[in-house]
């Protein structure tokens, strides 16, 4: 994950030398080389997901003397933080240390009250809402108007999974998480992050946030800091997001980093959308001369 963009792009080699420095250990070897049962480690993962997309920020940066400052950004769930760097609001380390002590503090949350996840899709967020409520679970991730993700134990997991099958869902499919995540379950790691949070440097917003909780951007320092605290328990409302930026005159999408799954999600909210993935060295090349 993300050595193309380390061997060619030296502000992007900058990225991950600091993110290495740091961590006070090679996080890039494990990146660069390591088992994919490594990688998929949280306390690698989460590091190595934030590290690539704002290593492919740097590098666009570093290709074009004319990029365009963006009108808005948004990161969804971990993807906030990154959202947050690119928009000046945290420095590199800092976002690390919060990105690895939430991860730490999550898989803790974990394991005192174990849960899981669950994608529905082909249902709308009313109905879901209901079943959740009839469950005992909660909504966690809204991805698009038709995908929408729950979480909770996993005895209210699986009455709402047979509940959604039977009131229309076209799928109704248990995920292979370690836990129940944006969802009342991850309580327990609310104030070790409340102080995590307030222990880092924060920066006023140079360009509005597009949060997840409230589908609203994020002008000021304070609203960042509530929006993060808010996140951990909260529903990622992704879709209502999005759908705010294209009602403000946002058509062009860029997402940074490895994979292509919120482009995909972008064009289902709406295919008129114009979206881009820089993931790539070659893709960042070809976007900046454009």
């Amino acid at each position: 994950m993300g050595m193309d963009l380390y061997i060619n792009s030296s502000a992007a080699r900058e990225v991950f030398d600091e993110v290495d420095d740091v961590l006070g250990r090679k996080l890039s070897d494990v990146m660069f080389g390591g088992s994919t049962e490594e990688l998929t480690r949280t306390e690698n993962a989460q590091p190595a997901i934030l590290t690539t997309s704002i290593a492919a920020w740097r590098a666009l940066e570093e290709t074009t003397e004319s990029i365009a400052v963006p009108d808005m950004t948004a990161g969804h769930s971990l993807g906030e933080y990154s959202a947050l760097v690119i928009a000046g609001v945290l420095s590199i380390s800092d976002a690390v240390k919060l990105v690895c002590e939430r991860g730490r503090l999550m898989q803790l949350a974990c394991d005192e009250r174990p849960g899981g996840m669950a994608a529905l899709i082909g249902i709308d967020e009313v109905t879901v809402a209901e079943i959740c409520r009839e469950a005992g679970v909660d909504v966690s991730t809204v991805n698009t108007p038709e995908q929408i993700i729950i979480a909770g134990e996993h005895r209210g997991l699986a009455v709402a999974l047979d509940m959604a099958s039977a009131r229309g869902a076209k799928k109704a499919i248990p995920l292979s998480v370690s836990g129940a995540f944006h969802s009342g379950l991850m309580s327990p790691a609310q104030s070790g992050l409340n102080e995590a949070i307030e222990s880092v440097e924060f920066n006023d917003p140079m360009v509005p946030v597009v949060g997840n909780v409230d589908a609203r951007p994020l002008n000021t320092t304070a609203e960042v800091k509530n929006e993060l605290r808010r996140q951990l328990t909260s529903c990622v409302q992704w879709s209502n997001g999005i759908r705010h930026m294209l009602d403000n005159g946002v058509n062009e999408f860029v997402e940074m980093g490895n994979g292509r799954i919120l482009s995909g999600m972008i064009r289902r909210i709406d295919r008129r959308a114009n979206v881009v993935n820089l993931s790539e060295y070659d893709s960042v090349c070809n976007y900046a001369a454009a």
